[in-house]
């Protein structure tokens, strides 16, 4: 699966992009998200607030129970704001 980070995301994770193998107890975003968690510290900061952080699957926002089912792509970015 093809994981794209945003904004600060992407700024405490270290990288833009990464392409992973995902355990087979990883079925949902948050689930995911977990699983992200325990990569390294910088994950863990990254998503130390999970309800703050936004996601999409295959260009689709998602909630956090939604399945990953055969998505190819999941975006994670903060709240966006206008002005």
């Amino acid at each position: 699966m093809r994981l794209l980070y945003f904004a600060w995301v992407r700024e405490k994770v270290g990288c833009a992009a990464e392409d992973v193998e995902l355990p087979g107890s990883v079925a949902t975003v948050a689930d995911l998200v977990g699983w992200l968690k325990q990569r390294g510290p910088q994950y863990g900061e990254a998503f130390a607030r999970p309800q703050v952080v936004r996601a999409a699957l295959d260009k689709v926002h998602v909630k956090p129970s939604a399945t990953l089912g055969a998505a190819r792509e999941i975006a994670f970015f903060p709240p966006v704001t206008g002005g």
